[in-house]
């Protein structure tokens, strides 16, 4: 069996469930399955804040979900053009993976969810690819035979799936946003699915 982890932050839903389109457009080639993982908020605080393992939704991720995954779809709203620090705080907890290699050559591809179109969709996809670069990534984007790539007037970029959420976060996924969402869950699983041969 070959697993993609999707791992994401969501704070008010919409990451959430895009986590959840990309999972099933992996799980819709045969002998992928997605592992679907969050991570915790950070806390201003120094002390720990939240739980050991969240009262509803997704488990946090560990390590060894990383290490043992064939892939990985990253998600994370946008915070002024960047990914939202419970994702960056996790991503540099890595190191211990980096220095042993366990994640070189597995296919990655990124997600996020902005309040408005020209909100940091791009840059924070690009904010999330640098460190898998430097983990050994394979990073994956959704080519223009996407047809939904060209004719969107929501979210979606050829670096990865997005979302406008809308200034109050009530906006419902939009069907090109769908469709994309489960194309680039797809690409992803097929690409992992060639790599792990």
């Amino acid at each position: 069996m070959t697993t993609i982890l999707v791992l994401y932050y969501s704070r008010y839903g919409a990451v959430k469930q895009m986590a959840q389109l990309i999972a099933r457009g992996i799980e819709s080639i045969h002998g992928v399955e997605a592992r679907i993982r969050t991570v915790p908020a950070v806390s201003p605080n120094t002390e720990a804040s939240e739980p050991t393992v969240p009262d509803s939704g997704a488990p946090y991720a560990t390590l060894d979900d990383l290490k043992e995954c064939d892939g990985l779809a990253l998600g994370s709203p946008t915070r002024f053009g960047n990914m939202a620090a419970p994702m960056k705080y996790f991503l540099d907890g890595t190191s211990s993976l980096w220095l042993a290699g366990n994640l070189v050559n597995k296919p990655a591809a990124v997600f996020s969810s902005t309040s408005s179109l020209h909100g940091g969709q791009e840059s924070t996809l690009l904010s999330m690819m640098l460190p898998l670069m430097h983990l050994g990534y394979v990073i994956l984007g959704i080519p223009y035979t996407e047809a939904d790539l060209s004719t969107t007037s929501s979210g979606g970029t050829p670096y990865g799936a997005t979302h406008v959420a809308g200034a109050d976060g009530k906006n419902a996924i939009s069907e090109e946003e769908q469709r994309l969402c489960f194309a680039m869950g797809k690409r992803l699983a097929e690409i992992a699915v060639k790599l792990k041969k």
